[in-house]
Order: structure tokens, then sequence, then C-alpha cells
């Protein structure tokens, strides 16, 4: 083991740059091997494919890791693991949105896996044009971190007090916007988003159901990213346990949108994992200190704890 931390501590550290690099070079390869070698044909997924492609996923966010840790250090890479897990755990509630377009619009499952794999890459970039902007912020007027803190305590217990609702997207405002701005037809043209009909382009159903996930995942970042920053101020831990966290994303939707109305206690787990980010800003002034590595158990612990509860609780459905 000493052996090890001496390794660690007087390795060559790369320069930062070069890390950079290292993770772009890594996305674009897995962003390439999913569009043109594991879905190059438009198919309903399977569900053992579906739990391969999250396993997959999961151990390269783990890989990576160890990769911070070799690079950054044990602390850094604690901060990695737990900004993937806290960032996993908030992409749930994507599940939900992405389950509710899909059904509203009527998307074949064959079709659903083009239409996450352009939300994914839209997200790439909107997020770290989200996280620059955050990490420019944080540099200049670091009292935001107090607004960040008081913005999380505020949504977690609100979705502690409040009970789930049940809406129709059809009702929602961005719904109507999206409707009322373009001209879309309601037939579907195998995988194209945009059809000319009568020399007028028409958006087809699967860029509407983009857009509309592109426009929820903006609204979703700005509970994640404030979470993110409250854990660690390093941009790069920042951006690649964000993106790590979202690469699975479609691999988990496939595998879990048909029943992930069953994980009854998720909900209030992520309330509380927000609560819990949110006020540990303030616990040093009462003496409290929570280190990288009890952050990360924590999280990990009410993130099971609630999924074991869902299940051990679950009642069998009555027809």
């Amino acid at each position: 083991m000493e052996k090890i931390i001496n390794l660690l501590e007087h390795h060559y550290m790369l320069p930062t740059n070069i890390m950079w690099l290292i993770f772009a070079i890594l996305i674009f390869v897995l962003l390439f091997l999913d569009l043109f070698v594991f879905h190059k044909k438009s198919e309903e997924p399977k569900i053992a494919d579906t739990l391969k492609m999250s396993i997959y996923y999961i151990l390269i966010a783990l890989i990576f890791g160890l990769f911070i840790i070799y690079e950054k250090g044990i602390s850094a890479g604690m901060l990695y693991y737990t900004g993937y897990l806290v960032e996993k755990s908030l992409s749930m509630d994507n599940i939900f949105v992405i389950s509710l377009v899909f059904t509203s619009l009527k998307i074949p499952a064959k079709y659903q896996h083009r239409v996450l794999f352009w939300g994914i890459l839209g997200a790439i970039v909107m997020r770290a044009i989200m996280i620059l902007v955050g990490a420019q912020l944080v540099s200049n007027f670091h009292w935001i971190l107090y607004i960040f803190s008081f913005f999380l305590l505020y949504t977690g217990i609100k979705m502690l007090v409040s009970g789930e609702k049940e809406s129709s997207l059809a009702d929602t405002r961005l719904f109507k916007f999206i409707k009322r701005t373009f001209k879309m037809t309601r037939k579907l043209y195998d995988e194209h988003f945009i059809v000319q009909r009568n020399r007028k382009i028409l958006i087809t159903p699967l860029l509407f159901a983009l857009m509309l996930i592109e426009f929820m995942d903006i609204i979703f970042a700005v509970d994640s990213i404030p979470a993110i920053f409250l854990i660690t101020q390093d941009v790069f831990i920042v951006y690649t346990s964000n993106i790590f966290a979202i690469l699975g994303l479609r691999a988990l939707y496939f595998l879990l949108a048909a029943s992930i109305n069953r994980f009854t206690y998720l909900k209030p787990a992520l309330a509380i994992i927000l609560i819990f980010i949110g006020s540990k800003i303030f616990l040093p002034y009462i003496g409290i200190k929570i280190e990288a590595w009890q952050s990360l158990i924590i999280t990990f612990g009410i993130l099971c704890g609630s999924i074991i509860l869902s299940l051990w609780n679950r009642q069998p459905s009555v027809k």
C-alpha cells in the first residue's frame, strides 16, 4: 500500500490541457462506436443489450475515476465519483420526462435511440456552456455558492413536501410553444428529422421529441450544475462527471423506462441528496466537516437505500 501511495504522489502528472485532450478523444471514440458500430441500424433495443451497454458506460466512468485518482489524487477521485453519482441520480428525472415525450408523440422504440443520441450530443455542448458560465461566476463571485446552496435546499424541500402531480405533456407551455413556432407533420418518415412536402419544410415527430428533450435537459441542468459546483469547483471534475453521467442515459432509459415508476422512494431520496449537498457549505460553521469520501458514502447510501426500500415495499399491480 505504501508503494502505491508513493507512486501516486511522485509520478509525472499530465498537464491539464493533455487531460482535457484525453477526455475529448475518449468521448469522441465512445460516440463514434455508439453511432456507427453498436447501433448502425434502427431497431428496437433488447433488454440484454441495454443492460450490457449500461454496465459498459458505468465501467468506463469508474475507470476514468481511477485515472483522475492517479493524476489528481485520491481526494479528487472521491469528488469525481460523488459528482458522478449525484448527476447519475438526478438524471433519473430525465428518464421520467423522456418516457413521457416518447409516449405522448408515439415514437416507436426503434427510432428512440436516434433521438436520444442527438439529444445527448446536444447536452454535451449545452452543459459545457453552462458549466463554463458557472465556473466564471464562482471564480469571480464566490458568494454565489451560497445562492446555489439555498437554491438546492429550496428545491429539495419542495420535492419532499409537494406531492406528485400527473400532468399531460400537451398541456405544457414548452410543448405549445414548439408546436406553434414550427410546422410539423404528424407522420413519421423513417429516421428523418426534417422533410419537405409541397415546397414546405416540416419537422417530424422525431425532431419535435428531440427539441422537447433538449429543452428539458437544460431545465434539469439548472438543478444538477449548482449541485456539482457545491461538491467541487474543479471544472475538469465538474464537466467529466457530468458527461459520463449522461452518456449512459440512453441505455439506462431503455433498461428502466418500463419500471421506473416502481421506484417510489427515488424522488424523496433525490430530494434528500439535494438538501444534503445544499447544507454542506454551512456545516463547517457548526464544527462539522465532511470529507470527500464521506460525501460519497452518504450519497451512495441514500440512493441505494431508496432503491432497496422501493423494491421491498413494492405492491403487485391489480388488474
